[in-house]
């Protein structure tokens, strides 16, 4: 695969990632849709793409993946759509990829891996980053909705923890995301009476779900082995700075100077923990 080729999937995967925080907020603050549909449409959506490209790759995702990691999928995306009723698309994203990240690096650090002051340092700086984010105040996120988004941030590190080096990534987000549908079915009949489908919700929620998620996964997976891990995972901070751009061109959301202290700060510390890695 040529560098011109691996750069542009690349590129496309953070903008896939980070339309995934425009397309909910633009779904649930422009749109009459529930959280509950948006969250069931999308993991079906995303389950019913994924399945595709397995069919057209001549592989099945049957058998593959587990209940315990198809929970964790459902609880992040759950937690994912329910906090994007309150929060801004770059708060939001932000939130979730600090989270995501944190706890990776906190699983590695429980598993013996050691830091060194650098890195002790920026693992520091990015806590104080999220402290100072959602310490009260006029431009503080709500926190009801940034505690959900933590919780959804948690639960997608825990799930990609747990996909580690077992098997082809495709198949076995496949075969999660198909094992979550009925999770989700079952968020949906309990909040029966808070159920409300708009046309453009839904449209939003499958493109979140099939092209977002489902193709975005796919080419992720694809490109991901051209990258060395540190460039994986220092290309992900982009997510986040995207997403907070799409908020403002998208969805007339504005940057607080706190948001931006708190994102140089979260940001800059992980970039310490994950370029010093060996």
């Amino acid at each position: 695969m040529s560098y011109v080729r691996i750069s542009a999937l690349t590129l496309l995967t953070m903008v896939a990632f980070a339309g995934n925080s425009l397309l909910c907020r633009a779904a649930l603050n422009e749109t009459s849709i529930d959280a509950a549909s948006f969250t069931a449409i999308r993991l079906i959506s995303g389950a019913m793409m994924l399945w595709l490209v397995l069919r057209i790759k001549k592989k099945t995702p049957v058998g593959r993946g587990s209940w315990l990691s198809a929970l964790s999928l459902f609880a992040y995306a759950a937690g994912f759509s329910f906090a994007y009723v309150s929060l801004p698309a770059g708060t939001g994203a932000l939130l979730l990829f600090g989270a995501v990240q944190a706890t990776m690096i906190c699983y590695g650090i429980w598993s013996g891996e050691r830091l060194s002051k650098l890195q002790v340092l920026g693992l520091i700086l990015a806590f104080v980053g999220v402290f100072v984010l959602l310490l009260p105040g006029i431009s503080a996120p709500p926190l009801y909705g940034s505690i959900l988004m933590l919780v959804a941030g948690v639960s997608w590190g825990i799930y990609s923890l747990r996909g580690k080096g077992k098997g082809d990534p495709i198949q076995i987000t496949g075969g999660n995301f198909l094992r979550a549908v009925p999770i989700t079915l079952i968020l949906s009949i309990l909040m029966l009476r808070h159920i409300s489908i708009n046309n453009l919700g839904v449209w939003y929620a499958v493109l979140s779900g099939a092209l977002a998620s489902g193709m975005g996964y796919a080419i992720w997976y694809t490109v991901l082995p051209a990258l060395k891990s540190t460039i994986a995972a220092t290309v992900q901070l982009s997510v986040p700075v995207i997403a907070a751009l799409g908020g403002i061109v998208f969805l007339n959301e504005t940057i607080t100077l706190r948001l931006l202290l708190a994102s140089v700060t979260i940001l800059g510390g992980i970039a310490l923990v994950v370029l010093r890695k060996k």
